[in-house]
């Protein structure tokens, strides 16, 4: 398909030239309109990047962003996209660290920009930042004998994952902050609540699992992710070993 048979999204989306421009160069382009509300929403959240607030941060007119970015929906994926930004990461050959290594990288994008998460799921990846991000978790499998569409139902399964285990943690996060606790306390307060509450002759397994006091232990310090996330992390990539048997990990 050539460039002008390409719907002005995609044209957009990446950047592509849209013929000769004459004069001048104008003061506002798609970077500057996304650059900008990408950086309202790192600051104050995806409910900051509203069009007035991008239009008064560039001291333009919110009419004059439509010239750039089509539409509010159409903004939402351009933010996506940059906000993801490349995927710089390194492989070894050996699927289970690549895979690894692109999961967490993806959870560190998330911690960067918490809002991304809050972006509608319009449809398949279709920017250069995301392409980039799929070619990079089709390379870490580059050499399983799965098949493409297992390729593409692996990867979409793990970045599932992280976006999921983000959303959750975040969220467990923020109900602690607001009530002035850590998370390790508010999971044991949790614990020794529920090992009261629950009685062993309605719920034995349960009432056995509060017993244990797991909620007692510390979590550890980690930077790149809790042991709850890399738990089920390895218990996907154990799934996926299983349909690789033949592949080196």
């Amino acid at each position: 398909m050539a460039e002008e048979d390409l719907p002005d999204q995609l044209v957009r989306l990446w950047r592509l030239p849209i013929g000769p421009r004459l004069g001048r160069p104008a003061e506002l382009d798609v970077d500057r309109v996304v650059g900008t509300a990408v950086a309202l929403a790192d600051r104050d959240g995806l409910s900051g990047a509203t069009l007035p607030k991008i239009a008064a941060a560039l001291n333009v007119t919110p009419m004059s962003l439509y010239r750039h970015i089509g539409s509010k929906d159409e903004l939402l994926v351009l933010m996506g996209d940059l906000g993801f930004g490349p995927a710089d990461i390194e492989t070894s050959g050996q699927w289970r660290a690549d895979l690894r290594r692109w999961a967490l990288a993806q959870l560190m994008v998330y911690r960067r920009h918490p809002w991304l998460t809050q972006l509608p799921i319009s449809g398949p990846p279709r920017g250069p930042n995301a392409i980039d991000w799929m070619d990079a978790g089709l390379r870490a499998l580059r050499d399983t004998n799965l098949d493409w569409s297992a390729k593409v139902g692996v990867i979409t399964v793990v970045s599932g994952y992280v976006r999921q285990g983000y959303v959750l943690a975040n969220q467990l996060e923020q109900g602690s902050a607001a009530a002035g606790l850590e998370q390790a306390q508010v999971e044991q307060n949790y614990g020794r609540d529920m090992a009261g509450l629950v009685d062993p002759a309605r719920f034995p397994d349960a009432a056995r699992l509060f017993a244990a006091s797991i909620f007692e232990a510390q979590p550890a310090n980690d930077e790149t992710a809790d042991p709850d996330f890399t738990f089920g992390l390895e218990l996907i990539l154990d799934g996926v070993a299983a349909a690789v048997p033949d592949a080196p990990s």
